[in-house]
């Protein structure tokens, strides 16, 4: 069990869509995207020593042309306010969920350790001042919760999945606690998002990145299907204050959203 959230009940064999017969022609279709999305976090990495003078709104297409290269379109309504401290929380789906997230505001990531030895993008998120966190030593959390306020209380944007795991897209977990009490240490906003991914009409599970999947089976789901749309909802800002502590800071950040966005509202298709 971790210290953020137990393992999700979520499984490829049990809330994945299967995948229909991949045609002959779709492959190579499938490997063009997935060298399209290497060929930009690669792109990435090269620029990270120059991350300071790259301008936001660059670094947010770049986030969604990594999405729309491995075939998914997106679909954003609402944004964040473009500076100042801010914690950006939202549900946990799939890998996708990491660029559409930094696709709303750029930010540092919270991330679990294993993602520093992932191929490629392991090497992007270190060079991204990510915040590792260790799930599995309930006594660096209070560490992990200090550093995480000194980034918001510095002006940063921190990105959190406060699910502390990835579920299908139609279950659920509860937001976990503890990420909040750095947005109240530091007196910052906390900015909900909602990530859902779309086909045919109907919510799909494609592509999940659950339990014991593998990044390689979810990348070819991703890529050997057709019609995928991210759609990600950007929601009202809950004030410093807005909560008197972080169980309900937390509980209020994942209310279905009952008022219009503080921000300006705007739908990007790519």
């Amino acid at each position: 069990m971790s210290a953020w959230l137990p393992t999700a009940p979520c499984t490829p064999q049990a809330c994945v869509e299967a995948s229909a017969a991949v045609r002959a022609r779709a492959v190579p279709r499938a490997v063009l995207r997935l060298g399209a999305v290497l060929l930009l976090l690669l792109a990435g990495i090269a620029l990270t020593p120059f991350g300071a003078r790259i301008p936001p709104s660059l670094v947010r297409r770049w986030c969604r042309w990594i999405v729309r290269a491995a075939g998914v379109r997106v679909r954003i309504t609402g944004t964040a306010a473009p500076t100042g401290g801010l914690l950006l929380v939202a549900n946990h789906i799939s890998w996708l969920d990491i660029p559409l997230l930094a696709a709303v505001r750029p930010a540092r990531m919270l991330a679990k350790t294993e993602v520093r030895h992932w191929p490629v993008a392991g090497v992007l998120a270190a060079r991204g001042k990510t915040l590792f966190i260790d799930r599995d030593r309930l006594r660096a959390l209070p560490d992990t919760v200090a550093r995480i306020a000194g980034a918001l209380r510095e002006g940063a944007a921190v990105a959190a999945f406060p699910e502390g795991s990835t579920w299908c897209g139609r279950a659920q977990g509860t937001f976990r606690r503890a990420v909040f009490q750095a947005a109240l240490d530091a007196g910052v906003p906390v900015q909900p998002v909602r990530i859902g991914y779309r086909l045919g009409g109907g919510t799909t599970t494609a592509p999940a990145y659950v339990g014991e999947d593998t990044l390689l089976a979810s990348l070819w789901r991703v890529a050997t299907s057709r019609g995928l749309i991210a759609e990600v909802e950007v929601r009202a800002p809950i004030p410093p204050g807005g909560s008197p502590d972080r169980r309900a800071l937390a509980r209020a950040a994942q209310q279905p959203e009952t008022a219009a966005p503080a921000w300006t509202h705007t739908v990007l298709v790519a």
